[in-house]
């Protein structure tokens, strides 16, 4: 197994990070295989003698032996400190391993720039991705700001791409919430705070959450790039919520890249007249997202806002005194907000009748309560 936490491989790491476009898995099973120090290596031997390679490892090489030439890893890497970055590898506490889900696919490493920490990495609070089209309306601007901003104030980060429209109504409304509230993920390098537009947004989420990109500094975004960071912003979430896209929208390819991942997927919907929400509507029809609509949904859809991953803990004694039915209707009880009783059935696996039973012994103990529609744990 290559040692991660060395110097060397953090540079080899940084250099692959240029040498290769994102999501290039053959470049991902390469690093795997061999670690980025030993890779890179391989990879200057095989550039000097690229006929005597197998046409596969050839082209490979021919994709990434260019790039070899003026290739400075400590200059970047210095020059990104000075920015106040810093590169995170795999084997690093603040490495998210959500990522390994992305498989070869995944980035070989993350120029990070803010005083934030990588969602879902050791000890830090998951994320929620919430994307949508540059080409919003006042609506899915007004949606967006509002539901990001309850997300956030619930202890989630709202990740997203730092691009005009909804993206940067999410950041926007993160930030009104809590200063390390957001995380973009660019399709460039971190030290160019891209668009231009955009830049003071983008300035505000570094000074307490982050900006994070997988190519070294100085890369332009490019459409395919674009595409490739998706994958990335759909992997750092816990659950991802497109709330405004039209039919053909880039938006959606974060909430494909999520299904793949087997993320939770949410749509916000729109006017049945509106060509901007046409996207979210096709994934609702199809059966891809659940239709979310308010603050406590996409919650429930996300689940506890701890680390990512991480199992829902149980209070010693939570459950005591209670049959199996009333323990598994409590247990799907999120931990503060209500959920209706729709919600419960699917959480628990249980029919209606049994939930109603279930919540209504469950009242008379004092251990939930009744608001409107909704259910609540009672709190001491």
């Amino acid at each position: 197994m290559p040692d991660t936490h060395t110097p060397d491989e953090r540079l080899a790491r940084a250099a692959w990070s240029r040498l290769t476009e994102p999501g290039d898995p053959h470049a991902g099973a390469t690093l795997a295989s061999l670690g980025a120090v030993d890779a890179l290596a391989w990879l200057r031997a095989s550039a000097r003698r690229p006929e005597q390679l197998p046409r596969s490892q050839r082209a490979c090489v021919e994709r990434w032996a260019p790039r070899l030439e003026g290739l400075e890893p400590e200059r970047d890497v210095a020059a990104f400190s000075r920015l106040g970055g810093r590169v995170v590898i795999p084997g690093d506490p603040e490495w998210p391993e959500a990522l390994a889900d992305l498989g070869p696919a995944a980035p070989h490493a993350l120029w990070v720039r803010g005083a934030g920490h990588v969602p879902g990495s050791a000890g830090v609070p998951g994320g929620i991705a919430m994307v949508g089209s540059r080409a919003s309306t006042r609506y899915g601007e007004t949606v967006a700001r509002e539901l990001a901003f309850g997300i956030a104030d619930a202890g989630y980060r709202i990740i997203s791409g730092g691009a005009y429209g909804i993206d940067a109504a999410a950041h926007r409304g993160a930030l009104a919430a809590t200063p390390e509230g957001t995380v973009a993920v660019l399709a460039g390098g971190a030290d160019r705070l891209y668009p231009a537009g955009n830049e003071a947004m983008l300035r505000s989420i570094t000074e307490g959450g982050l900006v994070i990109a997988e190519l070294a500094p100085g890369a332009s975004p490019t459409r395919h790039r674009f595409l490739a960071r998706n994958r990335v912003i759909a992997a750092l979430g816990a659950a991802t919520v497109v709330v405004e896209a039209a039919h053909r929208s880039g938006a959606l390819s974060t909430a494909n890249h999520a299904a793949d991942l087997l993320r939770p997927l949410g749509a916000v919907p729109g006017p049945v007249t509106s060509a901007a929400s046409s996207g979210c509507h096709r994934l609702l029809r199809e059966g891809k997202a659940v239709c979310v609509t308010m603050v406590e949904e996409v919650l429930e859809l996300a689940g506890p806002a701890g680390v990512f991953g991480a199992e829902p803990e149980v209070e010693p004694g939570l459950l005591d005194g209670l049959d199996p039915l009333e323990s598994r209707v409590f247990d799907a009880l999120p931990a503060h907000v209500g959920a209706e009783v729709s919600s419960l059935v699917r959480a628990s696996g249980l029919g209606i009748a049994e939930v109603l039973g279930a919540l209504g012994s469950l009242q008379i103990a004092g251990r939930v309560r009744r608001s409107g529609d909704r259910w609540a744990r009672v709190t001491s």
